[in-house]
């Protein structure tokens, strides 16, 4: 029988302070995306007006949200601490599907199914095209910068002297 600092059916054991520590990432990055997409339904409402307004606002927040898990996404074996905080905080509030659905469903019980449809099309193509479009960036980015780093020392001809022995 395993105990808890083993972890249970294989899932290694977490410690408090690391769950705690996650938690305050995710939260961290969900209030600044959850006022961004507040802000924009704001602006989408005031501009374009109504429901067209909010659907053109989702929509908008959506793609950005996808733009950006792309680029999180290509990065994130290697930065956990950014998947958290960006990925699954940020563009987790600032994409909400059940903001999405609801303004489509809205859209429908007015009659605009056409139009209802068409967003449902171009957010589900411009997405997945958006979040391969980031990781693209993404992928760049780290190319880019690990063309920076320096180069290792060469190895020095015959290697160090062994221990305990002298010139």
């Amino acid at each position: 029988m395993s105990g808890i600092k083993d972890g249970i059916g294989g899932i290694p054991a977490r410690s408090l302070h690391g769950d705690l520590r996650d938690l305050g990432l995710v939260a961290a990055g969900a209030i600044p995306g959850a006022l961004l997409r507040w802000r924009l339904e704001g602006i989408g409402t005031a501009g374009v007006g109504g429901l067209r307004g909010l659907v053109a606002a989702d929509f908008v927040a959506n793609m950005v949200g996808c733009l950006l898990i792309g680029v999180v996404l290509a990065q994130a074996n290697r930065r956990k601490r950014l998947m958290l905080w960006a990925g699954i905080g940020f563009c987790g509030s600032l994409t909400t599907f059940s903001s999405w659905m609801l303004q489509l469903a809205r859209a429908l019980l007015a009659g605009h199914g056409w139009a209802a449809g068409l967003v449902l099309l171009a957010s589900l193509c411009g997405g997945l095209a958006l979040v391969a479009l980031g990781y693209t960036i993404g992928s760049s980015w780290i190319t880019a910068a690990s063309a920076k780093l320096p180069p290792p020392p060469a190895p020095t001809k015959g290697g160090p002297p062994p221990i305990g022995r002298r010139g």
